[in-house]
């Protein structure tokens, strides 16, 4: 099959705040240079979720004059909370100075991440930045000396048996001197990357955390704009989990609610999904969203093993950048402005190569010199504790070690924690646990899976191959289901896997329409047998401003 090539100096995959950021500084640097963005969901910001609470010190470097601009950076914080959680109707408030330095949020920014990428899609494309939503990136293409020579978009118009059908076309080739891949967390050619040039070498296991997330318009005598509540302990503390959550008072009477579960858990029977229907019973989170309406919900994998897990970012031909590589900063529980950084490192690195007469499929190892010399690298290494302690100590003790090394060190210790166990071998069996039962959702505050998912505006085509693929499909019964009872059904947060009992046995059933890309599965699953792929481009979550 002849697929047609283009040609460019600089192939960027991923629209996110890395791979855009990356995409404008090229292009401040060398109006010159030919720069396309390739983006899997249907248009920018589509598959985009986060909090969010911003820090505007890399916009500030990218974009000086963001305010004049019209950048959706609307609500700054004037309050800041944090609770430890300790039952449905208690809940305990830290004192400022209880709280570690990092997690301090005035003056930063509540905003809808959707809605910032857009915004520098548009400023990218002004300076001539070519961007291609609806394509997604489902192959990696290499020289014959194994550098990255770019990738190739994924075929249109193929049934569930991969035959073609009346309406397909095939995929595209986009060829670069050098590839940047800014796909977020656990993405699925950043996952190849790592593998094949072995970058996480010498690095801790990578860590991850789930977030799901709903946005709310609330009733406006609760509403008090630039609060921003975050919180640890119940519902998680009662099976053992970690993790966090947030509320956040954006503009216009809209409040984002969240949660965040730790994928190190151990509890088979455990639900994240369930988990953030009980938290928002919480009786200081209810209070804020009686009587409101329900406007959005998603969830997303979140990359947070920090600088101990941050695998080499640089290969010959290309550069793993942002969320791709895992360049969140656990401690502020901000991910923006460090992809955002890093996406300007890699655009600056490029551009000098590029100006010296490099002709494309080096190793650009002075990348590696710049993160070092940068303030992100200053935060990350600061931080590097932060996440390990919360999992060898648990949320309190962790809490006040983190307090410990963030206020009175600065993050400066003179010794490095390490988890070095992978998140999904740490599942008991389900012999070992008790089933939970979750409470059923009351239509108001609560809500069942599908529901939610029609929320999240998931669609797919219906006849493509699955994009969810089971490695060895006799593990889904054999392991999953007698040993672990079927956990994919609790931790996709999207009614994506159901056990269905036939006269045969129990079967396995895929119902990867409702898929929102969350990645959990391709993360969770106790066998690393789920592969998550790129479905056809535009299939996904169509999120309005999350």
């Amino acid at each position: 099959m002849e697929r047609e090539a283009m040609e460019y100096d600089v192939v960027v995959v991923g629209a996110g705040p890395a791979g855009l950021s990356a995409a404008i500084r090229l292009k401040q640097l060398n109006p010159e240079l030919g720069v396309m963005v390739l983006e899997k969901g249907s248009e920018v910001g589509a598959h985009i979720l986060s909090g969010a609470v911003m820090e505007s010190r890399a916009l500030d470097e990218l974009l000086p004059d963001w305010q004049a601009q019209g950048a959706p950076l609307g609500v700054q914080v004037n309050e800041d909370q944090v609770y430890l959680y300790r039952s449905q109707t208690s809940a305990v408030r830290l004192p400022a100075f209880a709280v570690p330095a990092p997690m301090h949020n005035l003056g930063n920014y509540i905003v809808s991440l959707g809605s910032l990428c857009r915004w520098l899609a548009e400023q990218a494309e002004a300076l001539g930045v070519e961007i291609f939503p609806g394509f997604a990136a489902a192959e990696i293409l290499y020289h014959d000396d194994g550098a990255v020579k770019g990738v190739a978009t994924g075929d249109m118009g193929r049934d569930k048996r991969g035959e073609a059908k009346d309406s397909f076309q095939p995929g595209l080739e986009l060829h670069a001197k050098y590839t940047l891949f800014a796909e977020g967390a656990r993405g699925q050619l950043g996952k190849e990357l790592i593998a094949r040039y072995d970058l996480s070498a010498g690095r801790t296991a990578q860590h991850y955390g789930i977030g799901i997330k709903e946005l709310w318009q609330i009733d406006p005598a609760k509403h008090r704009a630039g609060l921003v509540v975050h919180g640890a302990g119940w519902p998680l503390s009662e099976h053992g989990a970690t993790g966090g959550s947030f509320l956040y008072h954006m503009a216009d009477n809209q409040v984002a609610v969240g949660l965040i579960v730790d994928l190190n858990y151990a509890d088979p029977y455990l639900s994240p999904f369930e988990e953030f229907q009980r938290f928002k019973t919480q009786s200081g989170i209810k209070a804020y969203l009686e009587g409101g309406k329900r406007l959005c919900y998603g969830a997303r994998a979140i990359t947070k093993g920090g600088l101990n897990s941050l695998p080499k970012q640089t290969f010959a031909g290309g550069l793993l950048l942002g969320c791709d590589a895992g360049t969140l900063n656990f401690a502020k529980i901000k991910g923006i402005h460090t992809a955002m950084k890093s996406g300007m490192l890699a655009a600056e690195t490029v551009h000098a190569a590029l100006q010296a007469g490099d002709q494309g499929r080096s190793e650009l190892v002075a990348y590696s010199d710049a993160l070092q010399s940068s303030w992100l690298y200053n935060e990350l290494y600061s931080a590097r504790n932060f996440g390990p302690a919360l999992h060898k100590f648990g949320t309190f003790l962790g809490g006040a070690f983190n307090w410990i090394q963030m206020n009175l060190f600065g993050g400066k210790m003179f010794f490095t924690l390490k988890d070095e166990t992978d998140d999904h071998s740490q599942l008991a069996r389900a012999a070992d646990r008790q089933p939970i039962t979750y409470p059923k959702p009351d239509g108001q505050i609560t809500f069942d899976r599908l529901s939610s998912v029609f929320m999240s505006n998931a669609a797919h085509e219906e006849d493509q191959p699955v994009h969810l693929q089971l490695l060895d499909p006799q593990k889904a019964i054999v392991i999953n289901f007698r040993e672990y009872a079927s956990p994919e059904q609790r931790y996709c947060p999207a009614g994506v896997y159901e056990i269905v009992e036939e006269a045969s046995g129990p079967r396995l059933q895929i119902n990867a329409s409702n898929c929102v890309h969350c990645k959990t599965c391709d993360i969770k699953d106790p066998t690393q047998n789920i592969r998550w792929v790129a479905p056809e481009g535009g299939g996904g979550p169509n999120y309005p401003n999350m």
